[in-house]
């Protein structure tokens, strides 16, 4: 990590020129403006920046969408603020003398964080957490495949024929790794380098899909890490003239990419979760036992902030290394929810978001059920052993639309993140599906064009 001090002493030697200066999106890209370092340690530190708010209404394709109420065209499309978080100031080793810090997005007139900001999602949760005494500790595991296509040369090919890194499954499979390990270890280094610890990468069951673990951390460092991560990943890629993809489900034959989730809860720097009562072959705590509960509870009706996109739905396949039921299992891929390790290593793997997860969304999904759960003492279901696929334990929610009614009728989720965030985020959620169900399909086109 970077102290402003030594940001100060590194561009008078010339060392940093550039700044950026960033917040998310919905969806967890990146946005914000690249600041003339000398200009950021003058004013920027101070004062932070200021954004078009129309970011935070857009769609992919970075079109307003109408209908918001906290921004439109009858408002003027004003500006938000950006309070620059010097926590997270680094060296952004993989761009060449660059620095990046991640903002805080708060209202203009002292307002405060926007709610609906996804950082300010989970923050809200974490000061909840702490107010019961609480510090969750997270880690994403992310996967991604990889191309020799430039990211303009998959573009002009319609993303359609794309030269994979890989011909075979690569799982923990050391010699197609090593192909590209010019990639990976590079991946590796930058992101060492940029204040985002890593512990391993390793190849996927995908045909170039790869997997790269960084140390786990409080939550919110660790929503943070993920972001970086992502765009290092992509940023490289560029740089060295391939693509990536984040997809959920970037090919129908093809293994989707998944974010595996960890989480765990500490009190006075010790983990809560092991304990003296018997789950299984588990031993537990209180907290855990009701923190799994009201994890497992509210994940249908909190779908939609695991599985933000149309494409996310179409991972969850039976036998295919994504969960399809809500079930929970020690040390068991089957299940939605993998309990592993023990002692203060005990926590909860969440294996339902996909690659394309915002992770400020996901983890104040899951921070705000658990604490629920702990609030009302809601017990989880029994273990389960065996074959969670061919169980009849309850579905995921099976599509966009449907996550989304369930979050909009969900009195959980108004209490937990209000009505102002839940609103919005329908809002913006209807129009990804509605934008789907408008589009035609090279699907549709193989199987209609000379058929019908």
């Amino acid at each position: 990590m970077l102290g402003v001090d030594e940001l100060a002493e590194r561009v008078s030697r010339d060392e940093i020129e550039t700044v950026l200066v960033v917040f998310t999106d919905h969806y967890g890209r990146p946005m914000g403006k690249r600041f003339d370092a000398g200009f950021f340690c003058e004013d920027a530190v101070a004062h932070g920046a200021h954004a078009c708010d129309y970011l935070l209404t857009v769609n992919m394709a970075m079109d307003p969408i109408e209908g918001f109420s906290f921004a439109n065209w009858e408002s003027g499309y004003g500006d938000v603020h950006l309070r620059c978080d010097l926590d997270t100031l680094r060296v952004a080793s993989w761009l060449e003398k660059t620095a990046l810090v991640l903002c805080d997005v708060e209202g203009e007139g002292g307002q405060g964080l926007l709610a609906i900001a996804p950082r300010s999602i989970l923050r809200a949760q974490v000061e909840r957490a702490a107010e019961q005494g609480f510090v969750a500790q997270a880690g994403s595991e992310l996967e991604f495949y990889m191309f020799h296509d430039t990211y303009r040369e998959a573009h002009e090919k319609g993303y359609r024929d794309l030269k994979s890194s890989g011909w075979a499954i690569e799982d923990y499979h050391i010699l197609q790794g090593t192909r590209e390990e010019d990639f990976v270890g590079a991946l590796r280094r930058h992101l060492r380098d940029s204040g985002v610890p890593v512990e391993n990468s390793k190849g996927e069951w995908g045909h170039g899909q790869h997997e790269l673990n960084v140390r786990y951390a409080d939550v919110l460092t660790m929503a943070d890490r993920h972001c970086i991560y992502k765009q290092c990943v992509k940023e490289v890629a560029i740089a060295k003239e391939r693509s990536v993809t984040f997809m959920a489900k970037p090919a129908a034959d093809q293994a989707g990419s998944s974010c595996h989730m960890h989480l765990s809860l500490w009190r006075d720097g010790a983990n809560t979760f092991p304990g003296d009562a018997h789950l299984g072959a588990i031993e537990c705590s209180d907290e855990f036992r009701w923190f799994l509960g009201g994890w497992i509870a509210h994940t249908p009706e909190l779908m939609a902030l695991y599985a933000s996109t149309v494409n996310a739905y179409k991972r969850y396949q039976a036998a295919s290394w994504a969960p399809t039921r809500l079930a929970w299992s020690y040390d068991n891929r089957t299940a939605g929810f993998r309990v592993v390790g023990s002692g203060q290593s005990l926590r909860i793997e969440c294996r339902i978001p996909g690659a394309d997860v915002n992770p400020y969304l996901a983890y104040g999904a899951a921070l705000a059920s658990g604490l629920d759960g702990i609030a009302n003492k809601i017990e989880p279901p029994p273990i389960f052993e065996g074959d969670v696929y061919a169980s009849d334990q309850p579905t995921v929610p099976a599509s966009l639309r449907e996550a989304t009614e369930l979050f909009d009728a969900s009195a959980f989720a108004r209490t937990s993140f209000g009505d102002e965030v839940v609103d919005h985020y329908v809002h913006f959620l209807r129009n990804e599906q509605a934008e789907y169900d408008r589009a035609v399909t090279d699907w549709e086109r193989a199987r209609y064009f000379d058929q019908i």
